[in-house]
């Protein structure tokens, strides 16, 4: 049996301190706070109006797939429509978020991607739904095999390619600093074979701040990422250079995730002592932080970005 849907009057929390992963979304915030009210009819059509956006399409039913009564309101719409594929996605997705909680079998939650995939053969969303899923329990060719079934069908797929550098960076953690990495051949072959204005050319700084994730937890790395010399090198600075200058010529500016990446970029500027550069960045991210990076190593996200934020913009 479906949840009751919660009264009208509650309102998702909205201090300062809560993170929003529909960024500035505002159809897909509408759609979300639609389907913790039961009415899945409003989320059908928002995925209908999206189409093969790829990019934009992960990015919602990824959003999507993360309220609390995803899996039950869009089990009630598959048993209205029970070909409905955007239904069998977004029900899919919503078991990688439950199985990832350990609140869903894994093997029952592959198989619904693979329902979906079957349903959707073009779309490379249920293969994002299982490399998110393999990319925290499976091995590492279920990852590879999973981001080759997504390339398959996008080949500059924006949240699958940093599902694979987070994971990518962790190897050989105790191995301390390596400038090469496999993690950074990577990003940097993406960021190089994506057309000009992908926002893949970030990929490089991505990668570059999971392995400051992996280095500091291990201990090889001040826990205060602007005490470390991570980003003093010369490849480091390279890094940031290109990305910051691919930026500032950047004209696709409604790109779904793209404060994904200039929340990444921002706090590399501010590890590498660049604060008129940050000042930059956090003046388009706007209230729009994202717990990656500022978390890393295990921080405070909020109060870290703010502190970053004040003292670019001289507000401290």
């Amino acid at each position: 049996m479906s949840p009751p849907p919660p009264p009208l009057a509650r309102g998702r929390k909205r201090s300062g301190h809560t993170f929003d992963a529909a960024l500035d979304d505002a159809e897909l915030a509408a759609a979300r706070t639609a389907l913790s009210q039961g009415r899945w009819q409003t989320v059908r059509s928002l995925l209908a109006r999206t189409g093969d956006d790829w990019d934009r399409r992960g990015h919602r039913v990824t959003v999507l797939a993360a309220e609390p009564y995803c899996a039950a309101w869009t089990r009630d719409w598959l048993l209205a429509e029970p070909d409905s594929g955007d239904a069998s996605v977004l029900l899919a997705l919503a078991q990688v978020r439950l199985a990832l909680r350990g609140k869903e079998k894994p093997p029952r939650t592959r198989d619904a991607c693979h329902r979906a995939a079957a349903l959707l053969p073009a779309d490379p969303t249920p293969w994002l739904g299982l490399l998110e899923l393999e990319s925290a329990l499976g091995t590492e060719p279920d990852l590879w095999r999973c981001f080759t079934e997504v390339r398959a069908r996008y080949a500059d797929h924006h949240h699958a390619h940093h599902l694979v550098v987070a994971r990518l960076a962790e190897q050989r953690s105790a191995a301390g600093a390596d400038p090469m990495h496999a993690v950074y051949d990577f990003a940097l072959d993406a960021a190089q074979r994506a057309p000009a204005d992908s926002p893949l050319a970030v990929l490089p700084v991505v990668a570059h701040t999971e392995r400051f994730r992996v280095l500091a937890a291990a201990g090889h790395e001040p826990r205060d990422a602007a005490a470390s010399g991570h980003w003093a090198g010369r490849r480091a600075r390279q890094v940031m250079r290109s990305a910051f200058d691919w930026w500032l010529e950047w004209e696709q500016e409604d790109h779904p995730r793209r404060l994904i990446d200039l929340n990444f970029l921002a706090h590399a500027k501010v590890c590498e002592g660049r604060g008129a550069e940050a000042a930059a960045l956090f003046h388009r991210i706007g209230d729009h932080a994202t717990p990656s990076p500022w978390s890393y190593p295990d921080r405070d996200p909020y109060t870290a970005f703010r502190a970053a934020r004040d003292t670019a913009l001289g507000t401290a």
